[in-house]
């Protein structure tokens, strides 16, 4: 998979290098790019923003160094994501439909946002991460660039998918490690019972009640959909 980033501030990317994305960049399992559309500027002093027409706060991101940008990088196979708050809300099942994209662009946002004709002319979806206001794209950008690496072939092992929180529409059960006991608190029994199918049971069971008493959402929508099949 290839991943475009579009930005002014591409030091906010440095930390990529780092952990299992790092070492998936060195193994050529993705290749991620960041490029400052500055570059692209036509401006003499490479400016990329501007007052808004009709007046208000802020800078609009000017259009002219992002489509540039986007169209020295565009193919058939790219999918042009922009990071807005006015973008429909990114969930788990969005991270597998993007981490099947061939060739994915992501526009960071920044200031009081993007001129709306480079929404017209290149986007092909918005995207938030959440119902709050963040100084710039880069944040949301990177938090969708390592959630959907992770279901890149070959970056983590496919086991580590398979139950944790909302791959199965469930929040998931606790985990704990040695030592058996800390600070006066111990694994719980049935862990270290070597009763795989209890095993089971308990994490179902405790994944249900997490589910149920922190995101009554998720847990209703599960058992309807339970009752459906």
């Amino acid at each position: 998979m290839k991943i475009d980033v579009l930005t002014l501030f591409p030091e906010m990317f440095n930390c990529i290098e780092y952990s299992i994305l790092g070492r998936a960049i060195k193994s050529k399992i993705i290749d991620i790019n960041v490029i400052n559309f500055r570059d692209f500027s036509t401006d003499k002093h490479k400016k990329c923003d501007d007052y808004p027409y009709g007046g208000g706060s802020g800078m609009i991101l000017s259009p002219q160094p992002i489509f540039d940008s986007v169209n020295s990088l565009k193919t058939e196979k790219s999918k042009v994501i922009l990071m807005s708050p006015k973008g429909e809300i990114f969930n788990q099942q969005k991270v597998k439909n993007l981490s099947s994209v061939e060739h994915l662009i992501i526009i960071c946002g920044h200031y009081e946002g993007v001129d709306e004709r480079i929404i017209d002319l290149c986007v092909d979806e918005e995207v938030s991460i959440g119902d709050f206001i963040l100084t710039g794209g880069e944040i949301p950008a990177l938090a969708i660039i390592d959630s959907i690496s992770r279901y890149i072939p070959n970056v983590i092992s496919e086991n580590s998918l398979d139950e944790e929180s909302f791959s199965n529409e469930l929040l998931e059960y606790p985990q704990y490690t040695r030592p058996q006991e800390f600070q006066g608190l111990k694994v719980p029994e049935v862990l270290i019972s070597g009763n795989h199918q209890k095993v089971n049971e308990w994490r179902k069971e405790q994944s249900l009640k997490i589910t149920k008493e922190r995101r009554n959402d998720l847990y209703n929508k599960y058992i309807r959909k339970l009752k459906n099949d």
